[in-house]
């Protein structure tokens, strides 16, 4: 029987229908191999060449680089001389999209975050912290968001693995109902949340995929999508700029085991994995930055299902695949 699950932080209620797909067929299906983009055509592969240098930041350095953040040449956001400022346009409210866009280009041109190896890897996290310290730093950013995209299901339209930050002006809504609920739960029970929800998966095992002393990979009991994982520090961290490495090292090599096992159990799927740390402290993000309820995680969210009418509908999410099971297969 279907199941409506709700979310114990965010509030959101899902279904996981595993009636609907006892075994999905994706898993079954063969897919043909990945089609890499040929090397002279690629814009990542010397950015002298293209535009993109120098870079910010550099591993280990800039003449021998293998990890270079740069900025975005198309970018989403742009930072003007003064903060964005909230004002009307008749009826609806606008903001400046001022923001900074950058990218985080590793110097092999094939390997994805799961292929790298594990000192770059952790390297890669090491980098992203660091950016996240100085965007910290400006009065006007309110939200850092980092993400990696892979494939073209998920919104990769170059080949060359990279990975993108973001600053925003504002908390996004999700953020703001994610941390508002930890909010909640801590006033209600004198502790974090998802620290609960790390011994309560402990103790019950079953859907637990991979864990070390620092970090745990879980599918979320209310896990939205097919296959959802979690990635979470042990120990209790807010802010993803203030982790230690050790920390920030082992939920690195926990995600590529993560990667490793969707790309050979889930059929090489598309994937985003996200950051998801705590707001700052600039404009009205002010009153959360000081929250100390948040628990910083990573979201890997593979593309095997597409949203239709139900959950464009509702707001609602339909997941086939239950959580159990996805933890069960992905711990092959």
């Amino acid at each position: 029987m279907s199941q409506l699950r709700q979310d114990i932080v965010s509030g959101d209620w899902v279904i996981i229908a595993p009636g609907r797909a006892a075994r999905p067929r994706f898993l079954d299906e063969k897919k043909p191999p990945r089609k890499p983009a040929p090397k002279a055509t690629c814009p990542f592969e010397d950015l002298e060449k293209s535009g993109n240098w120098p870079p910010m930041l550099a591993y280990p350095n800039a003449k021998n680089w293998k990890l270079a953040l740069v900025p975005n040449k198309y970018p989403a956001l742009t930072h003007g001389t003064v903060c964005a400022a909230l004002v009307r346009h008749g009826m609806y409210r606008v903001m400046a999209g001022a923001g900074v866009h950058d990218l985080l280009i590793t110097r092999d041109h094939d390997k994805n975050f799961a292929d790298l190896g594990p000192r770059l890897a952790a390297r890669v996290f090491f980098m992203l912290q660091e950016r996240h310290r100085m965007m910290a730093k400006d009065p006007c950013a309110a939200y850092v968001s980092s993400f990696f995209n892979w494939g073209l299901r998920a919104g990769a339209s170059i080949w060359h693995p990279h990975y993108q930050t973001l600053t925003l002006p504002i908390v996004p809504p999700h953020v703001t109902q994610s941390v508002r609920g930890a909010e909640e739960y801590f006033k209600e029970n004198g502790r974090c949340v998802r620290c609960d929800m790390v011994r309560a998966e402990k103790k019950e095992k079953a859907r637990v995929i991979f864990e070390d002393g620092y970090a745990i990979a879980l599918a979320p009991f209310a896990s939205k999508g097919s296959f959802e994982v979690s990635i979470l520090p042990k120990q209790h961290f807010s802010h993803f700029g203030a982790t230690p490495p050790a920390v920030v090292s082992a939920v690195a090599h926990i995600l590529q085991a993560v990667m490793k096992s969707m790309k050979k159990n889930l059929n090489d799927p598309d994937l985003n994995f996200l950051i998801h740390g705590a707001p700052l402290g600039a404009l009205g993000a002010k009153r959360l930055a000081l929250s100390e309820a948040h628990h910083w995680h990573i979201e890997v969210v593979p593309k095997i299902s597409i949203p239709a009418g139900f959950e464009i509908s509702t707001g609602m999410f339909i997941n086939v695949v239950d959580p159990d099971m996805a933890a069960k297969i992905l711990r092959k």
